[in-house]
């Protein structure tokens, strides 16, 4: 089956299932890149038209979304090219194949996205802007922030949602340990600068 998998006919469905597969491991080390603000898209009454037949009505992790659609496509795509066989003998040309995939795993996405939106109701109406992790506390997860050498530190908003996001030291000559916790100040485009608690002016805040 797995050599099947790897011929022409099946091809498209397999490098699918592969992206699939990366994007799960992306998610899985918390890279915080699952997360898409799509308020604007939006309309008056808050329903998203094309966005909610899509399965993104509902403020679904972009890249959640993306691996349920690229599972249906590749499921979608296999059935079909397993029942052209049964019926002829031989899959179908990838093109084929390929439209009827997109049409069937569309429409099957649709399904599993708002399974999913239901059964992740931390993500629902989570979506902030960047300038609320102000004033927030957070975790540095590996390395040391240095001034010019950022490290990644963990924040959970006010939704009990987590990001990861870049720091340096608000103070030139601070370096911040791994494990240390400590207080976003300010934001300077997509770096945030950030003041260890270990300062005595914080222990009371």
């Amino acid at each position: 089956m797995f050599a099947q998998f790897l011929t022409p006919a099946y091809l498209p469905f397999a490098i699918a299932f592969a992206v699939m597969i990366g994007i799960g491991l992306i998610e899985s080390i918390g890279l915080g890149l699952g997360h898409l603000d799509l308020d604007a898209d939006m309309g008056a009454d808050g329903h998203g038209g094309v966005l909610d037949w899509l399965g993104l009505g509902r403020e679904l992790p972009i890249l959640i979304w993306l691996t349920s659609l690229l599972g249906c496509f590749t499921v979608a795509g296999t059935a079909i090219q397993q029942i052209a066989e049964s019926l002829q003998g031989a899959p179908l040309p990838w093109p084929g194949a390929v439209g009827g995939a997109l049409l069937a795993g569309g429409a099957l996405n649709t399904l599993a996205a708002n399974a999913l939106a239901r059964i992740l109701p931390r993500f629902e109406t989570s979506v902030i802007s960047t300038d609320d992790l102000l004033r927030q506390r957070g975790t540095v997860l590996e390395g040391a922030a240095r001034r010019g050498a950022p490290a990644r530190v963990k924040v959970v908003d006010r939704h009990g949602q987590a990001h990861v996001v870049l720091v340096e030291p608000h103070d030139d000559a601070d370096i911040i340990a791994a494990g240390e916790t400590v207080l976003i100040v300010r934001r300077d485009g997509a770096r945030f600068f950030v003041v260890p608690e270990r300062h005595t002016l914080l222990q009371s805040i």
